[in-house]
């Protein structure tokens, strides 16, 4: 017995509003995150907060080395995140911050927006 057209549709919808809510609730954190930086800010407080790339959520923390992050620990490769709400687990970390930028950060953004532009076209 294969899969039926039918049944094919309803996972693609049943994905598809799946895909929905994920946004959503990336979009909201990353509100939240911006408005906790935003009040941080008015207090004279600068830093940066680690974010999720896929849900935008500030509760990503460094995998402990228990849990087979060896490497990290003892120094060889990056540490490794993973964030509890959505289970995305990574050696890269995304930063969110309020800090002000320095001349030559702006320089290194500026140059990596205009190769991002220059590579979608």
């Amino acid at each position: 017995m294969g899969v039926t057209q039918e049944q094919k549709k309803k996972r693609k919808k049943r994905l598809t509003i799946i895909e929905q809510v994920q946004e959503e609730t990336a979009v909201q954190n990353a509100k939240e995150v911006t408005e906790a930086l935003e009040e941080l800010e008015k207090q004279g407080c600068q830093v940066d907060i680690q974010v999720c790339p896929r849900c935008k959520s500030p509760k990503v923390k460094r995998a402990k080395s228990t849990g087979g992050d060896m490497w990290a620990h003892i120094g060889i490769l990056p540490p490794s995140y993973e964030c509890p709400d959505c289970g995305w687990q990574e050696r890269i970390v995304l930063k969110a911050t309020n800090k002000r930028h320095n001349v030559r950060e702006v320089e290194i953004i500026r140059e990596a927006m205009d190769e991002n532009d220059s590579g979608s076209k």
